[in-house]
């Protein structure tokens, strides 16, 4: 029987087997508390502490910075809640292409006496330089600028808006979500305050993130409680969890080079076949991830594409997996200045680890017979 083949790795990636062996232990006869003292405590924050250490060598940070949270979502909103509250209130401004779970709390801050504001794209999605310059004009508290798009892959040059952020005077953060595993992350390089890390994007499991503080910057707890994760994130840690996001990043660390040019080429594959059947690539004028390509045939209804590409064993996305409930036309198009129509016709293929050239090659012929099939459909109704 023909097996599906997956391609939204930017929506969520299976687990490595290194990294569910690293786990299996944490579902049996291994259980402790973290926080107790005996053994069995002791054991668990032993593998904690590893972890800690694999995730801070990942991103070259210290592991004193490093805080395990439930999710990416979590991390986003530790850093930016967490932060206006040892901050008078002011403005903060956000990429207008940021995920949700850092435009919302953003916005959320404005009931505290903040104002929020989005600092615009270009047509390619990057940052516009003039829009950038004019925000930080007005002083802002709290930036926040994502490392890489989930949408259109478009990576930011975050080191250098840093720079002129913290000479401003203001404090930087950067959702490095999708960036992890695919670019070379650097935190001390970025120089930026938080950094946010999600492990189910990296072949490490769901349910774990983490956010990288620069020890001189203080957060209020979204959770308070036990006072685990240096008094920022209380709650008994998710061993099992933590152990296997540690396990990811050691496997980063040492194939993400050969990935990126096996994923590069098969890119480049992709994206040729896409052209020649009329495909607009978004952002193909700008740094992307070398996984990641955001297309749309014009007048094809993305949503109908991906439906018809799912029966055919083809696993993709018309944009990101936190907004599909929400069928509008992508915010990420809509910032760059994208038609809505043709926004509305967006798909997003995502490649990962296990992705093949036989993927890329069946994926074009599956693609090509449902543009086939809808065409004479439209045709035989008119």
């Amino acid at each position: 029987m023909f097996a599906p083949v997956y391609l939204d790795h930017n929506a969520t990636t299976p687990l490595a087997p290194a990294v569910r062996e690293a786990m299996l232990p944490w579902l049996g006869d291994r259980f402790g508390n973290a926080s107790s003292r005996h053994e069995y405590g002791r054991a668990a924050r032993k593998a904690v502490d590893e972890a800690r250490g694999q995730v801070a060598a990942a991103v070259k940070a210290h592991p004193t910075e490093v805080i395990f949270t439930g999710s990416g979502s979590e991390a986003n909103n530790l850093f930016i809640k967490g932060a206006a509250a040892f901050l008078k209130p002011g403005l903060i401004a956000v990429s207008a292409i940021e995920h949700p779970c850092v435009r919302e709390p953003a916005r959320q801050l404005a009931r505290n006496g903040w104002r929020c504001e989005e600092i615009a794209v270009d047509g390619e999605g990057r940052v516009d330089p003039v829009a950038f310059d004019r925000v930080l004009a007005e002083k802002p508290r709290l930036v926040s600028i994502m490392l890489a798009n989930n949408e259109t892959g478009v990576i930011q040059d975050v080191a250098t808006l840093a720079k002129s952020v913290k000479a401003a005077g203001s404090w930087m953060h950067c959702d490095a979500v999708q960036a992890l595993g695919k670019i070379d992350v650097d935190f001390r390089a970025l120089g930026v305050h938080g950094l946010t890390l999600s492990a189910h994007k990296i072949q490490g499991p769901v349910g774990v993130g983490a956010l990288i503080v620069d020890k001189r910057v203080e957060l209020a707890p979204l959770v308070a409680g036990g006072g685990q994760e240096r008094n920022v994130r209380s709650g008994t840690e998710n061993v099992m969890a933590i152990v296997g996001f540690g396990a990811a990043c050691d496997l980063i660390v040492r194939d993400r080079e050969a990935r990126s040019r096996q994923l590069a080429a098969l890119q480049r594959r992709l994206e040729a076949g896409l052209v020649a059947m009329g495909a607009r690539i978004f952002s193909a004028g700008a740094p992307r991830l070398v996984n990641t390509s955001f297309f749309a045939i014009p007048g094809v209804d993305g949503e109908t594409l991906v439906g018809r590409l799912d029966r055919a064993g083809f696993a993709v996305a018309s944009g990101s997996a936190c907004s599909s409930v929400h069928p509008e036309p992508s915010h990420t198009l809509m910032s760059m200045g994208v038609d809505a129509a043709l926004a509305r016709a967006a798909v997003r293929v995502s490649l990962g680890a296990a992705s093949t050239p036989q993927d890329v090659d069946g994926f074009l012929t599956a693609l090509g017979e449902c543009l086939a099939s809808l065409r004479t459909m439209t045709a035989v109704t008119v």
